[in-house]
């Protein structure tokens, strides 16, 4: 993930609560929710809904890596049945539900989708992966193309039922495009009373409730929100203030 936008959209709502990014494996982001490692993560579908809440927000490109001089990188776009005579890796923590994986098996499979990256590098095979993971490990020698007939990769935000505080529901606002003025998520400021004009010159503070302070999680699953080398998958988070529990947010 590359929360960026989500982030500075945070920080110009509650500039008093920290937001700490973490990251993990995609494999390991339940398990940091489920840990209280952190408030919510994004993850890649399907969620196991008994005790965590998902929202689905969108479905990745699946792409193949390959060498710049590959003759795949000559079209466009390919077909799983373009790569038939290929060598395909199909790494160990590989995030795409495969029933029959394209192209030709390896003797191994490697660890990790990062040790899959070196591999296509040394012209040992190519890799297919959701979009976001080939930018992650991007390399000036390799490039990517889109395959069509091959799953999808499908990324939700997600966080512990029984966790769902104010801060989760900002963050989750924050996610979904709501405005600051919206009626959902953290409750909107009360209009103040229009007061008379100071009778001696100076300014004059501007009337509401305090400041929002704390510190705690909000977002997220691991060590560096989905955008640095640490992270594999869509699971990206934060760590912010923990609120009051609500219920569940509504309209998911």
């Amino acid at each position: 993930m590359t929360p960026t936008k989500w982030v500075r959209i945070w920080n110009e709502r509650l500039p008093d609560v920290p937001l700490t990014l973490v990251a993990a494996p995609a494999a390991e982001a339940f398990g940091v929710l489920r840990g209280g490692s952190a408030d919510a993560g994004f993850v890649r579908l399907p969620v196991d809904r008994d005790d965590l809440s998902a929202i689905p927000l969108y479905t990745e490109t699946t792409v193949v890596v390959i060498p710049k001089d590959h003759l795949v990188a000559a079209v466009e776009e390919v077909s799983a049945e373009d790569l038939a005579e290929e060598i395909v890796l199909h790494p160990l923590d590989d995030t795409l539900d495969w029933e029959n994986p394209p192209g030709r098996p390896a003797m191994e499979r490697p660890a990790t989708t990062e040790d899959a990256i070196e591999l296509v590098a040394a012209g040992v095979g190519l890799l297919v992966v959701p979009q976001s993971l080939a930018r992650l490990y991007h390399r000036r020698d390799l490039t990517y193309r889109p395959v069509s007939g091959v799953p999808e990769s499908r990324v939700a935000l997600s966080w512990p039922q029984e966790e769902t505080t104010d801060l989760v529901e900002e963050f989750i606002g924050i996610v979904r495009g709501r405005t600051v003025n919206s009626t959902r998520g953290r409750p909107p400021t009360p209009p103040q009373p229009k007061g008379k004009r100071a009778e001696t010159g100076g300014a004059q503070r501007k009337p509401g409730a305090g400041k929002t302070s704390g510190s705690g999680r909000s977002a997220g699953s691991g060590k560096s929100a989905g955008s640095g080398k640490g992270s594999r998958g869509a699971s990206g988070g934060a760590k912010g203030a923990k609120g009051a529990k609500r219920g569940k947010p509504r309209g998911r």
